[in-house]
């Protein structure tokens, strides 16, 4: 079962992130905002592509949803943290990350 905790230290561990306040909830970032914190510590947002989105919820309906918005249909993906061992939450960590680092040609 992973936490908030968990999630805070995995994602600082990932070369180039920041931390910040966004909303009511806490961003982790490197270009952009790759998962956001709940206020509550119990889930987070990641950002993951549809296709990966889809896997994920289909492997692991009980830990991921997509966000009942556009957002979700952009690949927004809730992860309840409890439902998740640390290892699949570090794998969702880095498949976010990956795929927010900065664009080639862009600064």
């Amino acid at each position: 079962m992973a936490t908030g905790d968990d999630l805070r230290r995995l994602a600082l561990a990932l070369p180039g992130t920041t931390e910040a306040p966004h909303f009511d909830r806490t961003a982790f970032k490197v270009a952009r905002i790759y998962v956001t914190l709940s206020a509550d510590r119990a889930s987070a947002n990641f950002k993951l592509t549809p296709e990966e989105q889809e896997l994920k919820c289909l492997t692991a309906p009980d830990a991921f949803s997509p966000i009942p918005n556009a957002w979700g249909r952009q690949g927004w993906t809730t992860g309840t943290l409890a439902a998740l061992s640390e290892a699949e939450l570090e794998s969702a960590l880095r498949i976010a990350w990956q795929a927010s680092q900065p664009r080639k040609g862009r600064r």
